[in-house]
């Protein structure tokens, strides 16, 4: 039996791990995040191979994650920076980065996200677009978008482990 890519599957979810679910693809976009846009800082701060590095750059342009910008001409030379759509990953990674230190940090979180304007590292959390209201799995339904749904629905839920 062939397995379908993700690209094959009418999945939110299936079509962003298209676009970032690679490993180093979330380390690069978790670096941009943090300030790095060269090459050899990419490179150097992850360890990557550079041929796996600038495949993974060049996927991140193509689908618009990131942009190249010239910052020298001799030689030729580009900064990597997000784009909004890079951007939009912020609430992704965030979430990523969150879990990773409540299951996967004995030691604690390696790093703290300091909110500007109060001055705290407290957790960040999902709200309601519409009311502002905290938004989690128990406060949550799933029903047809306006894309092709079919089969993606279950009949109970099961995010919240209860039937």
């Amino acid at each position: 039996m062939e397995r379908k890519s993700f690209a094959d599957m009418d999945c939110s979810v299936a079509q962003c791990l298209e676009v970032v679910g690679e490993w180093w693809t979330m380390l690069i976009v978790r670096d941009a995040f943090l300030g790095v846009t060269r090459f050899e800082d990419f490179q150097r701060r992850l360890g990557i191979s550079r041929n796996i590095l600038q495949q993974r750059l060049g996927k991140l342009v193509d689908t618009g994650i990131l942009r190249r910008v010239p910052y020298s001409e001799h030689p030729p030379r580009d900064d990597y920076r997000l784009t909004r759509k890079g951007r939009d990953l912020w609430p992704v990674l965030t979430a990523m980065r969150q879990w990773g230190d409540a299951y996967a940090a004995p030691d604690g979180p390696p790093l703290e996200i300091v909110h500007d304007a109060c001055g705290e590292a407290g957790a960040q959390i999902l709200v309601c677009g519409a009311c502002g209201e905290p938004v989690g799995p128990r406060d949550v339904h799933a029903v047809p978008g306006h894309g092709r749904a079919a089969g993606l629905i279950p009949e109970r839920r099961v995010a919240t482990g209860q039937s």
